[in-house]
């Protein structure tokens, strides 16, 4: 016959004895211990990468950014082991592992901070061992964390390990793959300390150079620019971290660029005065060129361009940490998330549509995003230096396919009003489609080319 005592001695799911719940309870009680600081802990975690993300390294580069988070989730992996040690009779000593696991890469990220290259060598590597670390961690829960002291919550945290990992390999080859097959189209130049991508077609003069929008680089222009260049020549170029273009430390403002506009355009040899043509928040980097270099401007054809007014004049770069989300946005794009949104339609011819959709999935894609957003403020001041452009010809395209934001048309109204001798024109396009829609391409090219015809002859632009 069993004694009371045999009675209350039985095995839980990882081997220790402990009462037996119909005993007195104390079981019952002591998962519910485990439960509070198993779901304590995963909830610090997320919690303490956010602070350190957003306020105590808010503004900083990619890999302190990551490591940063990593350091967090390893503080919270770290408090699972200790508390559970202390406070209760069910330990979970192993989430020391992936604490150190993270807490150490998280550091050494930090204190290295490694280049775009060096993270995406590191693609190769961390994935599978974060799979591995994610498999390891579910049998450990498995043996060690009883079904009611917070199984259910760390089961979950695992897959998502294992999703991270997937989505860094898928984000690792895909970088890899783009790189191989898609050489650059044009030349580099050294225009110092840093090389940038130019890509010129047709001859004649004026001399076109388009300027893309956020988010875009030189294969964006591949319908407007064939065009163009049957009438003149034309350039499409990669500002600093675009495209085939080098990074550089720090995201530059409009005047920056447009000095490295001007370097590269003296070191490939092209003869301005330019037209200048420039999408979205191209044609504040127009404006901002044609403000602090008039004499090498000719004329300026705007399109769809951002409502620069909406910043007041004076206006100064915020920073990365001012961003919010957005600045995480290079880190999260390391986890496959850009491969995991819809491609848009286009009408852009199959090569540049990969080459477009690679960039704009890659984690430097993002980075270039996230850095266009901290500059505008500073950006769009500078371009409303531009006060007028006498009697230059300029064209304001505007498309009419979607809902703009508020001021907008007001803001297309008071960029005709920079010249005497402009024309205010309307597409059926998208945002987008004015550069990717064969459409808004064709109006985009038609107002190139009528600025063009405007310069050489000194006759009036058509209205349309």
């Amino acid at each position: 016959m069993r004694t009371d005592a045999d009675r209350e001695l039985v095995r839980d799911d990882g081997g220790a004895h402990h009462r037996s719940p119909s005993s007195d309870g104390r079981d019952g009680a002591g998962a519910r211990g485990v439960r509070r600081i198993v779901v304590g802990s995963l909830l610090a975690g997320p919690v303490l990468a956010g602070v350190l993300t957003m306020v105590a390294f808010g503004g900083a580069d990619e890999p302190v950014i990551t490591g940063a988070a990593l350091l967090g989730l390893g503080l919270g992996w770290a408090l699972l082991a200790v508390l559970s040690v202390r406070m209760t009779d069910h330990p979970q000593r192993w989430a020391l592992v992936p604490a150190a696991a993270m807490t150490a890469t998280g550091l050494a990220l930090i204190i290295l901070a490694p280049g775009n290259r060096g993270l995406t060598m590191a693609g190769w590597v961390w994935p599978p061992v974060l799979l591995a670390l994610a498999v390891w961690v579910s049998v450990r829960v498995r043996r060690s964390t009883p079904a009611r002291g917070g199984r259910w919550a760390l089961y979950p945290v695992a897959v998502l390990m294992a999703a991270a990992a997937a989505g860094g390999m898928v984000t690792t080859i895909g970088v890899a793959s783009a790189g191989r097959g898609d050489p650059a189209p044009g030349t580099t130049y050294d225009v110092g300390g840093h090389r940038l991508h130019l890509h010129c077609t047709g001859s004649g003069s004026p001399t076109v150079v388009l300027q893309s929008g956020q988010g875009e680089f030189s294969p964006h222009w591949s319908l407007v620019a064939p065009a163009v260049s049957r009438t003149t020549r034309v350039c499409a170029y990669d500002r600093a971290g675009q495209g085939w273009s080098d990074d550089v430390p720090r995201a530059q403002d409009g005047f920056q660029a447009a000095a490295d506009l001007d370097t590269l355009l003296d070191a490939a040899g092209e003869a301005g005065p330019y037209v200048l043509a420039g999408h979205s928040i191209g044609g504040a980097h127009s404006m901002a060129f044609a403000a602090r270099y008039p004499e090498q401007v000719a004329g300026v054809v705007l399109l769809d361009a951002s409502n620069l007014y909406a910043t007041p004049a004076g206006g100064v770069s915020p920073g990365l940490d001012t961003l919010g989300p957005i600045a995480l946005l290079p880190s999260a794009a390391r986890l496959g998330l850009g491969y995991l949104l819809p491609g848009s339609e286009t009408d852009l011819p199959e090569g540049a549509a990969r080459q477009a959709e690679a960039f704009a999935a890659s984690p430097r894609g993002w980075r270039n995003y996230r850095d266009d957003f901290a500059t505008m403020p500073a950006l769009f001041s500078q371009a409303q230096q531009l006060t007028t452009l006498g009697s230059m010809p300029l064209v304001v395209l505007t498309s009419t396919g979607e809902q703009h934001a508020e001021g907008f048309a007001d803001a297309h109204d008071r960029m005709m009003s920079l010249s005497t001798a402009s024309s205010h024109r309307f597409t059926e396009a998208t945002h987008a489609g004015v550069l990717d829609d064969r459409r808004g391409a064709g109006a985009s090219a038609r107002a190139i080319t009528d600025v063009v015809t405007a310069v050489r002859t000194g006759e009036h632009l058509p209205p349309d």
